[in-house]
C-alpha cells in the first residue's frame, strides 16, 4: 500500500529522537506504534514493615521510581532499501545517549530517555517489518513541550521626590519588584534551572508560596561581570560558568524550591547592593505524573 509522506496515521503519535512514530516520514515511510507500555505510570517505590504482634504493616514513604517505557509497532516502506534505511533511523534514534521521547496527546508532553533493553526488529517482508525498543526516563515526570521562562533585575525605585521641592507635592516613586512569576500547570511538582548573571553581590533567590512560606536559595560569594551561576533544583548543583561546582558556597534555607502542581510561587531576586545589570532568570516546564 502506498502511502502519502509526511502525514499522520490512525493511532498515537510520538517521537523519539528525531523519528515520528505514528506517521508517514517524507521517504513515504509509513511507521505503525500500536504498543506504548509503561507512559501511563512510572515504577513506585515502597516498603511496608510489617507491626509486632499487631494488625497491619508501618508503611513508609511513597516515591516514584524510574519509567521504563517499551514501544512498539510495524513499519512498511515502498521497496526493501527504503525498509532497510527506516530501521537505521531506528537505531540512531534509540541510541545508547539521551533523547527526547514526545508523546502528541491533547496536551504534549516529553520525557528525557536512554536506550534500557535490545532494540528488536524482524522483516516480515521485503517492506515490512516489526519492531520494538525499551527506553527509560530516569526522571518520572512527564514535562510539558513548552520551555517558559522568565527573568528579572534585582529591586529598584525610581521617580520619587527632586529637591528643592515646591509643595503640595506628588509622590511618584516607582518600585520594580525584582520578581518572577512561575506558574506549573501539571499534576506534579517541577523543578526549575534557576541561572543569575553578574554583577551582584551575595545574591539571594527566594521562593515566595500562597502559603506564606518562604525557601530561599542564599549564595555566600560574588560574582563579576560576565559570571554565569546556574543552579539547578532538581539535581542540587551550583555551577559557576558552565564548568566550576559552587555548591559549597549555597546555603539552602527551607528546602529547595519546587513549582507545585496546579500552582504558581513568586521568586524573588535579591543583594545587598543594586546593579541595573545584574539579572536572574528561571526555566521550567509543567509536570505530570
Amino acid at each position: 500500500m502506498a502511502y502519502t509522506p509526511s502525514t499522520d496515521l490512525d493511532g498515537r503519535q510520538a517521537t523519539l529522537g528525531a523519528l515520528r512514530l505514528g506517521a508517514v516520514d517524507s521517504a513515504g515511510v509509513a511507521w505503525f506504534l500500536q504498543t506504548l507500555e509503561g507512559w501511563d505510570s512510572p515504577e513506585i517505590r515502597s516498603e511496608f514493615q510489617e507491626r509486632e504482634a499487631d494488625h497491619g504493616a508501618w508503611a513508609s514513604p511513597v516515591y516514584l521510581g524510574s519509567r521504563p517505557i517499551t514501544l512498539a509497532g510495524t513499519v512498511e516502506a515502498p521497496d526493501r532499501a527504503s525498509l532497510d534505511t527506516a530501521l537505521d533511523q531506528l537505531y540512531v534514534a534509540a541510541g545508547l545517549g539521551d533523547t527526547t521521547l514526545t508523546v502528541w496527546e491533547s496536551t504534549p508532553k516529553q520525557a528525557t530517555v536512554r536506550r534500557s533493553g535490545k532494540l528488536l526488529a524482524q522483516h516480515v517482508t521485503d517492506r515490512t517489518a516489526t519492531w520494538s525498543v525499551m527506553v527509560t526516563a530516569a526522571d518520572p515526570r512527564r514535562y510539558g513541550t513548552t520551555l517558559q521562562t522568565g527573568t528579572t533585575g534585582l529591586p529598584s525605585t525610581t521617580g520619587g521626590l527632586t529637591f528643592p521641592v515646591t509643595f503640595p507635592v506628588t509622590f511618584s516613586a516607582t518600585t520594580v519588584s525584582g520578581q518572577i512569576n512561575a506558574v506549573n500547570v501539571g499534576s506534579m511538582d517541577t523543578r526549575p534551572i534557576i541561572t543569575i548573571t553578574g554583577p551582584v553581590v551575595a545574591p539571594v533567590v527566594s521562593a515566595l508560596y500562597p502559603d506564606g512560606s518562604v525557601r530561599q536559595l542564599i549564595y555566600s560569594q560574588d560574582l563579576a561581570t560576565g559570571d554565569v551561576l546556574v543552579i539547578d533544583t532538581d539535581a542540587h548543583t551550583v555551577v559557576l560558568n558552565g564548568v566550576v561546582s559552587r555548591r559549597r558556597f549555597m546555603t539552602v534555607s527551607g528546602g529547595w524550591p519546587t513549582i507545585p502542581a496546579g500552582g504558581s510561587l513568586n521568586y524573588q531576586f535579591q543583594s545587598s547592593t543594586y546593579n541595573a545589570t545584574t539579572t536572574l532568570t528561571a526555566s521550567w516546564r509543567a509536570a505530570w505524573m
